[in-house]
C-alpha cells in the first residue's frame, strides 16, 4: 500500500488549497485516514481524521471551522479542503493510514500505520 499525497504550493493568507491524497490496493475503504502537518523545528502534529466509510470527521482545534476531510472511496482517494489559509499553516502536509477503528479525540502519529510522503503548504502574509 502506497499513499501519495499532492496539491501542495504556495498561496497568499486567506487564499486557499485542495490537497489530495491517493492510496493504493484494495483496502482503502477499512482505513480511517488522518492528515497531519509538520513545520520547520517542530513536531508533526494531527490536523483532521475521517472514518473509514466517511461517517466521522475530527479535526484540531487550530483549523476547526476552515478546513474540512473528506474521501471518495471509489477513488481510493482522501482530501483536505483547505481555506482561510493562515501563515501559520505553512507546513509538510501527510496523510497517514489507520488500520484500525476511528479515533475521536487526541491522535498521536503512533497511532497511524501508513504515511505518504508529505506536499508542502507555504502559506505567504
Amino acid at each position: 500500500v502506497q499513499l501519495q499525497a499532492s496539491g501542495g504550493g504556495l498561496v497568499q493568507a486567506g487564499g486557499s488549497l485542495r490537497l489530495s491524497c491517493a492510496v493504493s490496493g484494495r483496502t482503502f475503504g477499512t482505513y480511517s485516514m488522518g492528515w497531519f502537518r509538520q513545520a520547520p523545528g517542530k513536531e508533526r502534529e494531527f490536523v483532521a481524521g475521517i472514518s473509514s466509510i466517511g461517517s466521522s470527521t475530527y479535526y484540531a482545534d487550530s483549523v476547526k471551522g476552515r478546513f474540512t476531510i473528506s474521501r471518495d472511496n471509489a477513488k481510493n482517494t482522501v482530501y483536505l479542503q483547505m481555506n482561510t489559509l493562515k501563515p501559520e499553516d505553512t507546513a509538510v502536509y501527510y496523510c497517514a493510514a489507520r488500520v484500525g477503528p476511528f479515533l475521536v479525540g487526541g491522535q498521536p502519529t503512533s497511532k497511524y500505520d501508513l504515511w505518504g510522503q508529505g506536499t508542502l503548504v507555504t502559506v505567504s502574509s
